[in-house]
């Protein structure tokens, strides 16, 4: 636990929506940090551009300036080397900026955990720094439809980049919560609400004094 409280880690398939449940969990008083948002900070960094223009030239940058996320994308999704290269440097800094986060809001007791929405949990050794991971269950149908709607993906784009990341059931095994983002959305919400109650009272009762002799 990080000054007290637990850090929540947020895992499931493409699509499964993570980042919803992870905002679901911010409702109910937690800090959450979604990855994304610290890559897309990073991507804004001069240094991290001049890196990438050294690597890949203009290829990578839209014509106004900022760099073209979908065409880096295209790049390491098919090359693993490249994309071993990207998380190599993009990662140090988004673990700064994690830090940075939790530091500033451990000084806020109505921060009461921390929750992790990052697509690599698992892949990037994340998992093992959280106290509790929920998995985000939804059926592969319903994450195609999902992904379809707002990336434009069809299932064969979603299939491609999920077989470059640890299997769904693996992860489903080794979290200690699921929930199912398949139905209403207030289910899920639901369902959050009892996970973190029970996180909550496993952290409250593993901060009990043990019987003394």
């Amino acid at each position: 636990m990080f000054s007290g409280r637990p850090i929540i880690g947020i895992a499931g398939g493409i699509g499964s929506g993570k980042s919803f449940v992870a905002d679901v969990f911010g409702e109910l008083g937690c800090l959450v940090i979604h990855s994304d948002e610290l890559i897309r900070d990073a991507y804004d960094e001069p240094a991290v551009k001049d890196v990438l223009r050294q690597w890949w030239g203009d290829s990578v940058f839209h014509a106004d300036g900022p760099i073209n996320r979908k065409a880096i994308a295209t790049r390491v999704f098919s090359d693993p080397q490249e994309r071993l290269r990207l998380e190599q440097l993009l990662h140090p800094m988004v673990e700064r900026a994690r830090v940075r986060l939790m530091d500033a809001a451990a000084q806020n007791p109505q921060v009461l955990a921390f929750v992790w929405d990052t697509p690599l949990l698992f892949e990037a050794g994340l998992y093992r720094q959280c106290d509790s991971i929920v998995f985000v269950e939804a059926g592969a149908d319903a994450r195609t439809a999902r992904l379809r709607q707002a990336r434009g993906w069809e299932e064969a784009e979603r299939t491609r980049r999920e077989n470059l990341q640890w299997p769904l059931d693996k992860k489903r095994e080794m979290s200690e919560y699921v929930i199912d983002n398949t139905a209403h959305a207030d289910d899920a919400r639901r369902q959050v609400r009892d996970v973190f109650s029970r996180i909550l009272a496993q952290r409250q009762s593993a901060a009990q004094p043990g019987p003394t002799g």
